[in-house]
């Protein structure tokens, strides 16, 4: 498969599915980069594909390193609402050519990954807040 430009593909994924912005797309290509320099420094320079699970935990720590307490805001504005969201772009980047994939992968891999909520709002909580929101009755989340 010939090697395609990142910003055509970006232009591409977004013309064919606005749902999410080019710089959603951008993000998750630093995010992938991330993921891959990571599992490097794990297998002592070893190429290996990254899974949904992994670049799903990078794609976690990047947002809250890059955007902080307003890492939900971010990606609310860009369209990523959930990891399901995060697995329709990586997917929408394959059938534009830009992200390679192994036989293995499925868009199931990203469902349920974390709640967004958990992941990007409740860090930033006062510690009785954090605490009121882990102590729901009956499963359901307080965002008070």
């Amino acid at each position: 498969m010939q090697k395609v430009d990142f910003q055509d593909a970006v232009d591409s994924a977004v013309a064919g599915d606005p749902r999410y912005s080019a710089d959603a797309y951008h993000f998750l290509h630093a995010v992938l980069a991330d993921a891959v320099k990571a599992q490097r420094k794990r297998t002592g320079g070893a190429d290996r594909h990254v899974g949904g699970g992994e670049l799903l935990e990078a794609f976690r720590r990047r947002a809250l390193r890059d955007f902080g307490p307003m890492a939900r805001t971010v990606l609310d504005e860009w369209g990523v609402r959930c990891c399901e969201d995060v697995g329709e772009m990586v997917f929408l980047l394959i059938a534009a050519g830009a992200f390679g994939k192994s036989e293995r992968d499925r868009r199931e891999d990203f469902a349920g990954g974390y709640d967004f909520h958990e992941a990007f709002v409740v860090p930033f909580l006062p510690p009785a807040k954090r605490e009121a929101a882990h102590d729901c009755e009956g499963g359901a989340r307080r965002d008070g």
